[in-house]
């Protein structure tokens, strides 16, 4: 097998995986949309947590009672690099969780959909166009013998 060949490797995983990524992602999210409970939450505090090169990004961490009584208090799966008004502590939201699993769950108007789409769009783009350009110099060996 040629160096070449081999090369595609490198986005054709790559373009998987964030298909992957994108994907669960959405089917999360709309399961949530189909089946969860809603409930209204505060923002009880933000975990901040930080990237290698230093950036920072909050994850508002909501709090409320399950439809079982049960107190849930969970950071959110996305973080953002600043947090606005409408997100501070204290802050009132409508949070949409799965009754089985209360960790599942969504802040409505701060974890949206993009993310998950963004990540679905592109690694389609490099699993397609990776599987286009390995099929086309297929066929042009087989076609130069």
């Amino acid at each position: 097998m040629e160096r070449a060949w081999l090369f595609s490797l490198v986005p054709l995983t790559i373009g998987v995986v964030f298909l992957a990524v994108g994907a669960c992602g959405l089917r999360r999210a709309e399961a949530l949309r189909r089946t969860g409970v809603t409930a209204a939450g505060r923002i009880v505090r933000h975990d901040v947590r930080r990237d290698d090169d230093g950036a920072r990004y909050h994850h508002p961490v909501a709090a409320w009672t399950a439809q079982d009584g049960t107190a849930c208090a969970y950071p959110s799966r996305l973080g953002r690099g600043s947090v606005e008004g409408r997100w501070a502590v204290g802050a009132a939201v409508t949070v949409r969780y799965d009754a089985t699993d209360p960790g599942r769950f969504e802040i409505q108007g701060w974890d949206t959909k993009t993310v998950d789409r963004v990540f679905a769009a592109v690694g389609s783009l490099l699993t397609a166009g990776t599987l286009l350009a390995l099929l086309v110099r297929l066929l042009t060996g087989l076609l130069a013998r």
